[in-house]
């Protein structure tokens, strides 16, 4: 392909003031591919990611699509928790295309493109995987907003493969929301979207955490790598602050048909909310749900508790209110419910976290790991 000439920079620089070209990882032609589309936006046929569907959406009588809460929980549920149901976490859609090229563009609701401790690419952009010749899902190419507008390639330059018409996942951000998808390709090319899946679902509820803060990029938020590792649909109802084991959420989840719920609230909670609402919760969704199983997730250990006294005894309180709450149940009759301690989800080398309390990458893959452990002889 020809590199671009001066005329086509100035081109596209100008289009760019209305819609933010991707800055596309993972493809040494992205560039030139780009100036490209600019040019021959005609040559392009666009897919309404709406028209097929999510995985991760767990409703769908919402406000907006991409919303993870149905439009029933408005003035139910605490505002936060609302506001926060707007962001697009855990979603992910599935297509299949030999197209040689793959052009993304989508609008956001937020202008809050990226956080402090977390990149825009976690925040705001929308990573894609691919199923290598092996049937492994592999990382493809992530975007890198620079507005709340987004349109380019998202990936060029595909090696030939035995099967042409390849295997694509695309997740969406984790802390912001979705007005409008659309994965481009050329008329030429073949496209199959793939609707998504249902059965064998698994739901996690939980905080900023599972939310997924803080990971570099969508896919590797924990139920995204769970999700891949186990090739089940899984439902991200994390809450950024706000996964509090409320009686609210409690009653929403149980309508949520699921072989898995996780509870991974302890980050948010302090050890009397723990000793009350742990137990509450777990006897009413177990009533609603009878067949499924309830795995109840310790708080990961922090970073640094082990050089500050209050972080250490909120770890140690939390838990001991947990275990003890666990063990009635199990007292009580309560079946299929599990444990996770929070020992393990991090490591014990203090490297896994982005200020003591949130995954980095390395922290979100030893989440990852827990839980697939604890999970996957659940779901055999």
């Amino acid at each position: 392909m020809r590199p671009f000439s001066q005329a086509t920079r100035r081109e596209f620089l100008g289009n760019s003031t209305r819609w933010a070209a991707c800055s596309c990882l993972g493809s040494s032609l992205a560039g030139s591919v780009t100036s490209q589309a600019a040019n021959q936006k005609d040559e392009l046929r666009w897919y309404d990611v709406s028209e097929w569907g999510v995985e991760g959406k767990a409703w769908s009588e919402t406000a907006r699509y991409y919303d993870r809460l149905p439009l029933k929980a408005q003035g139910k549920v605490r505002g936060a928790v609302w506001n926060l149901s707007r962001h697009s976490a855990g979603m992910v859609t599935h297509f299949r295309t030999d197209a040689p090229t793959i052009h993304v563009r989508y609008e956001l609701l937020s202008s809050r493109l990226a956080m402090p401790h977390m990149p825009a690419t976690g925040v705001s952009g929308v990573d894609l995987y691919a199923r290598d010749a092996r049937g492994r899902w592999r990382w493809a190419a992530v975007t890198r907003p620079a507005s709340q507008k987004v349109q380019g390639v998202l990936l060029s330059g595909m090696v030939a493969a035995e099967d042409p018409l390849r295997d694509y996942a695309l997740y969406l951000p984790l802390y912001n929301g979705v007005e409008k998808l659309e994965i481009g390709v050329p008329r030429s090319a073949e496209f199959r979207p793939v609707a998504p899946r249902r059965e064998g679902t698994i739901l996690f509820y939980g905080t900023s955490i599972m939310h997924g803060a803080c990971a570099s990029r969508p896919g590797m938020s924990i139920t995204a790598i769970v999700g891949r590792r186990l090739g089940r649909p899984v439902v991200n109802l994390g809450f950024s602050g706000n996964g509090k084991l409320e009686m609210e959420l409690a009653k929403l989840i149980a309508t949520v048909p699921a072989d898995v719920y996780a509870l991974d609230c302890l980050p948010n909670l302090g050890p009397g909310d723990v000793k009350a609402r742990t137990e509450p919760f777990v006897h009413y969704l177990r009533q609603q749900r009878p067949e499924a199983h309830i795995l109840l997730v310790e708080d990961r250990t922090y970073g640094d508790s082990w050089i500050r006294e209050a972080r250490r005894a909120r770890n140690e309180g939390n838990r001991r209110e947990f275990r003890a709450a666990y063990e009635r149940l199990v007292k009580a009759g309560v079946p299929r419910l599990h444990y996770l301690s929070g020992d393990a989800l991090l490591g014990d080398d203090g490297e896994a976290t982005t200020d003591g309390s949130h995954p980095n990458d390395l922290g979100m893959m030893r989440y990852a790991d827990a839980y697939c452990r604890v999970l996957e002889p659940l779901l055999s």
